[in-house]
């Protein structure tokens, strides 16, 4: 089984450029399931029911988000009302959705498990305690994979090591540039650190250089607009053994 993994949907440029290559894609690659990061896929950070639907549209079966999860007020009932758009599992009950689901396939199932760091980000519930409680609690697929959406290398990496051998595959998401330690760890669950993003190359991170150029030098608040310009797609595509759940390869993806 091949699993394509996709780095932060940047706004609508970043949604337009995945819906004209994913088709593609997924033919070439033979993909049987599509995960992207779709918290950043709203112009201005954050998720809308339009942009959720214009992903799912395009061919993702599961989104997962992170710390702009709630940046906008419209999502949050689609956050109950969806099974496959997830935030992270770490967030207080209180929040809107879940952080779980399970992808019925027919011939077999596969779980997203979305969580978040908390090195340089929230103070969040800890991830290493909240995996432990949802695989003892929760009947998960032996195809388990986990966005795990942190700052810190160092964090991805101890996580990562943490779930070796219980779930199929752990990679990162959020810092929007894509790591070359793609790999499959000593108990078969496949990793890198960073997917990177899916939106426009001539930019900081998504956003038009001058304005982060300006936010570094000024410490004054600035309005963050998309750039524009040619895009790329980043991810990963880990090929599963069905029978034992672990990763055979890892396979990163940079469609210009």
């Amino acid at each position: 089984m091949n699993i394509l993994a996709i780095g932060d949907v940047i706004g609508s440029i970043g949604c337009r450029f995945l819906r004209s290559h994913l088709s593609s894609i997924k033919k070439m690659k033979n993909i049987d399931l599509v995960i992207a990061n779709g918290e950043n896929s709203a112009d201005g950070n954050g998720l809308t029911p339009s942009s959720v639907r214009y992903l799912f549209d395009s061919g993702v079966d599961v989104i997962t988000s992170g710390n702009h999860s709630f940046r906008r007020r419209e999502s949050y009932d689609m956050y109950d009302s969806c099974e496959t758009l997830l935030r992270p599992a770490n967030f207080p009950s209180a929040a809107p959705g879940k952080g779980v689901c399970i992808v019925d396939m027919g011939r077999i199932q596969v779980g997203v498990i979305n969580l978040m760091g908390v090195v340089y980000l929230e103070s969040l519930d800890s991830p290493f305690e909240c995996a432990d409680r949802i695989l003892a609690e929760k009947r998960m697929p032996k195809i388990t994979f986990v966005d795990f959406h942190a700052e810190a290398t160092g964090e991805k990496r101890s996580f990562a090591y943490y779930l070796d051998g219980r779930v199929s595959a752990v990679y990162g998401t959020h810092t929007h540039v894509q790591t070359a330690d793609e790999c499959i760890l000593p108990k078969g669950t496949g990793y890198i650190s960073d997917l990177g993003m899916t939106g426009p190359i001539n930019s900081v991170l998504g956003v038009k250089p001058e304005l982060a150029i300006r936010k570094m030098k000024t410490k004054m608040p600035v309005r963050f607009d998309l750039a524009s310009g040619d895009c790329c797609i980043n991810g990963a595509i880990f090929s599963i053994d069905e029978k034992t759940g672990k990763s055979l390869s890892v396979e990163r993806l940079n469609i210009m």
